[in-house]
Parts: C-alpha cells; structure tokens; sequence
C-alpha cells in the first residue's frame, strides 16, 4: 500500500492563479503602459465495482475526518489499486471537504475536479474562503453543499507521478528550444527525452500503479469515496479534464448522479480514440485565441495598446525573432520565476499561457512592452507559474502526472509515423505557437506500461439526470466543436455558450454563467439548449505599475 498522503498547500483554480500572474507581472515589470469512431464496449469494460460487473466493488470504511483549516476537513480513503481485484492491493486518497456554510440547508457533497489532468482537487477546495469570497464557488454554493476534492490517484497528494530527478527537471527548463523547429529540438533529441522520461517514471513508482492510472479508474475511486461519506447520490462538477471523469462517472454509475456540471469540455471519442487529432484541435485553439488578442489590440488602437504601433502581428514576430537571437537574462525572483533566460521559445509559452486568459491580457501587453526595451521579467514569469500545460512547457510542475494519466487513457501511440506525420501538418499551418505542440505525444509512443482494460464505450452518461454542458466560444484549450459534441452525445445534455476568451467559465464568465450553472447544481433547473451567455468585456491596455 503506498503511504498515506500529508496534506499540504497545491496550485488553485486557473482564475486565482491568473489573478496572481497578473499583480506579479505588474510587480516587477513596472510598465506603464483525432477523429474515430468509439468502440463497442468489451468485455473487460465492465471491471470489478462498476454496475455491470461480475464482482462487487468492496464497501469502503466510513471516512474518518480531521479539522485542517477554516471551515477544512481532512481524510484519507483506501480503495482497490485495481477493481479487478477488488481484495488485492490498495492505494490510498486525499480528500478534503469544505463544509456547507449553512448546514440547516445542506443538500449533500458537491465532488468536484479542476482539471489537468495533473490539478490536486484538494487545493482547489483549501483555495475557498467563504469570509471573504474567494475561492472558485459562489456563496449560495458554499452555502447549500459540502465541497468535496478528491486527488485522483497519481496526482496531488494521491500518490503524485513522478518522473524526473529536480536535476533533470532543472535540465529541461534551462534547454535551448528553437520555436522554427517542429517539437523544439532534433527528433532524435526529443525520443531521447521520452525515454529518459519513461524509464525515469518507472524508477519513482510502481510499474502496476502507473498501469492504473486510468479515468475509469478514478470515477470508482469516487464512488468509493462517496460510499465513506455515506452519501447515496453526489453532485459533480468539472472542468477540463474534470470533463472527462464527469462522463465517465455518469456512464458506469448513473444512478448515483444528483446533478452535474461539466465546463470546457474534452471530446471524449478524441480522448479516447484519437490522441492526435485531440492534440491538433488544441494547437489551433491555442492560435485562435493568440488572434483574439491581436484583433483586440488593433481594435482599441494604440493609444490603449501600445504594442507595435497598430501593427501588433508584425511587432510580435519581430521581438521572438530577436529574442531568439539575442535573448534576455531574467534575475530570480522569489516565489516568481527561477530566473534564467527568455529567449523566443519561452516567450511563446508565455504567450500561450496569457493569450488563453482575458484576465492575463493586461500583463501580456506589459510584459512584450517591457520585452521590446530590454526586460524579459514580466513575460518569464508567466512562463514560470504555468502548472501544467498540454504541450508541456519549461517550468510545468504538474507535467508528470498529467502525462501520466494521458498515457494510460490513450489509445496506443506507438507508431512514429503518424506522430511525424501530425507534426508535418502542424509546421505546414505555419503557426506561431506550433512548435511546441508538434510530437507533444512522443512520451506516450514510449509508454513503459499498459492499461489493458480501459474503458472504450462511448460516454453518453444514458440513465443519470441531464448534464449542464458550458462551452467557450473561443477556449485555448477546449475548442468549442467540443462542447458542441459533448452535448450530443451526452443523453438529454443541454449546451450553454459563453462568448469570448477563456478556459472554463464558471467564476470568470460573467453572471449569466454563474447563475446557470448554480441553478443547475443546487435546484436541477438547466437553462434553453443552446443559450448564449456574453462575457465580460476585456482589455489589452496594460496597467499602471504598482505603487
């Protein structure tokens, strides 16, 4: 049994982090500024503890909680590392719960995911603070449940994926990337890395723990964990990759769905068929949402956004290419960045990181402001406070367990050319932000282990209460043909569209949003199919420095 998990602060939800980017980049710049069809279910679908299933799924003890913060309640979960051998080895989970503010009112467990897949749910839930209203929940919501974050295993403090020694990862992060090169570096170069990377996971864990690693494996290790709660139905929210143990929970457990709401979603027949093409989808989100702050910026004019004179295109090709030829030395900032330098490949993680996030846009115009005299701070920064990202990136502290857990949900990836050929595709688009996303599944080609009964069925969630789907007009890392087609598999789903930019849009979509989804979490009332919410309007002025 892997030791039980120590509790401990982890990154919160996208919204707080990029509020926090933006102060710490105004801080010290000081600018003024596949495609496929789903499988049939086989016969190994059906594992041990889903309905359906030749055994039962063992009856978990009764959570036993321990005080850990304002309002916090701590507990560890045992659960079978595989539910086809349900009396075998167990692993155990980390799971914290904000309690229901108004107890008189509670409804029951709000179980939620934040994403990734790499994200600890249990940071996300020690981000509320009900006092002061911060944290990713509305107050109604704190109000009527108890916040349930459960650190999918390989994750967090569920046994977190590790890969690399800090060497290596110091290694990675300081690596001279050539943004004109597909992947950033020789191929040859690039295998190479997979394989330390693989080998490397094989020697921090257990072969038969990182084969178990799977979303349907996590969705029973949520039943399980409702089971110790004691709770009969959980309702469920999730974002992200949240979007895919959503559907896969409402597929093996309907009835054990309250309500649920799932924000930005993943296509799960790409997810589970067609890796590639998924990764593809996401590159050319990540361009779009790069265009929208172009567009913007031309739109306000220069005396709102000041980069490049009118012509922000033009001026940003002209800074990677000089700062690929001649880049910036960055100082350590505690807390911030570790230093280094800002050359043109790290630039463009930045870029990626900020163009995807309207709040991040002020402190994007600032930081290639401050790049153009000279000051590569701001844009490092950025780089460096990304937890995770889906190409990776050079400070990407979450990297590990996310591939982890997307190596073992897809689809054998073992044949290089078809990865030669997805990236030949991506460099004839000619994209500014294509490099990195080219052979960004290379790992996965190397995947030291399989994952011989993975779920293929496809995920229609048919019997559970319809789900609320949210989609983002232009979302950098959940395009919206996703939502669209999460909605039609998803029997009797609804889809709600935020307009504008961003990933995810409960908590940052503006009131439309937020009142729907409350709606559809505490009372079951889900808005018109097809509703459009407008999101708040944003900006590319930079910010006054900070006094």
């Amino acid at each position: 049994m892997l030791p039980p998990p120590r509790h401990a602060p982890s990154p919160s939800m996208s919204l707080r982090i990029a509020s926090a980017l933006t102060v710490a980049v105004l801080a010290v710049t000081g600018c003024t500024d596949g495609t496929g069809t789903a499988k049939a279910a086989g016969p190994d679908d059906a594992a041990a503890g889903s309905p359906g299933s030749g055994a039962a799924a063992p009856t978990p003890d009764p959570a036993v909680w321990e005080e850990c913060g304002t309002g916090l309640d701590c507990a560890t979960v045992e659960v079978p590392l595989e539910y086809t051998d349900p009396d075998g080895e167990r692993i155990a989970l980390a799971v914290t719960r904000h309690r229901a503010t108004d107890p008189d009112r509670r409804i029951g467990s709000l179980f939620i995911n934040p994403g990734g897949p790499g994200v600890p749910a249990t940071g996300t839930v020690e981000s509320i603070d009900a006092d002061t209203g911060e944290g990713p929940y509305s107050a109604e919501v704190l109000a009527r449940f108890d916040v349930v974050g459960v650190d999918p295993r390989g994750v967090g403090l569920s046994g977190a994926v590790r890969c690399l020694t800090d060497e290596q990862r110091a290694e990675q992060a300081a690596e001279d990337r050539d943004p004109g090169v597909p992947g950033g570096k020789p191929f040859a170069e690039l295998l190479a890395d997979a394989r330390t990377w693989t080998e490397g996971c094989l020697d921090h864990q257990d072969a038969e723990f990182l084969a178990s690693l799977s979303t349907d494996n996590v969705a029973r290790d949520l039943d399980q964990v409702r089971a110790a709660l004691g709770e009969d139905r959980i309702t469920f929210y999730g974002a992200s990759y949240g979007t895919v143990v959503g559907p896969m929970y409402a597929t093996l457990f309907p009835d054990r769905v309250r309500r649920m709401v799932i924000d930005g979603p993943v296509d799960t027949e790409l997810w589970q068929n067609d890796a590639l093409r998924l990764l593809d989808d996401v590159a050319r989100s990540n361009e779009e949402t790069l265009d929208a702050w172009f567009a913007t910026c031309r739109e306000e004019g220069v005396a709102v956004c000041p980069f490049g004179d009118g012509a922000p295109e033009d001026a940003f090709d002209a800074l990677i290419t000089e700062l690929e030829a001649a880049p910036l030395e960055v100082p350590p900032v505690e807390g911030l960045t570790p230093g280094g330098t800002l050359d043109g490949a790290t630039a463009l993680e930045a870029v990626r990181a900020a163009a995807g996030a309207p709040v991040l846009w002020p402190a994007l115009t600032s930081g290639l402001l401050a790049a153009q005299q000279g000051e590569g701070t701001g844009l490092h920064v950025i780089a460096a406070l990304v937890p995770v990202a889906p190409f990776g990136g050079p400070f990407a502290t979450l990297q590990e367990p996310h591939t982890g857990v997307r190596c073992v949900d897809w689809p054998e990836l073992d044949d290089l050319a078809e990865h030669h050929a997805a990236a030949e595709e991506i460099a004839e688009r000619g994209e500014r932000l294509g490099s990195r996303a080219a052979y960004s599944a290379l790992t996965c080609a190397l995947w030291p282990v399989e994952n011989e009964d993975r779920v293929t069925r496809e995920l229609t969630g048919a019997g559970a209460p319809p789900i609320l789907v949210v989609g983002g007009r232009l979302d950098n890392v959940s395009p919206h043909h996703w939502a669209e087609a999460m909605a039609q598999r998803l029997e009797g789903a609804v889809l709600l569209t935020r307009e504008g930019v961003g990933h995810t849009a409960y908590g940052s979509g503006g009131e439309c949003v937020d009142t729907a989804v409350d709606a559809a979490l505490i009372d079951g009332v889900l808005p018109a199919d097809g509703t459009v919410c407008e999101a708040p309007p944003a900006t590319t002025r930079p910010q006054a420095p900070q006094p």
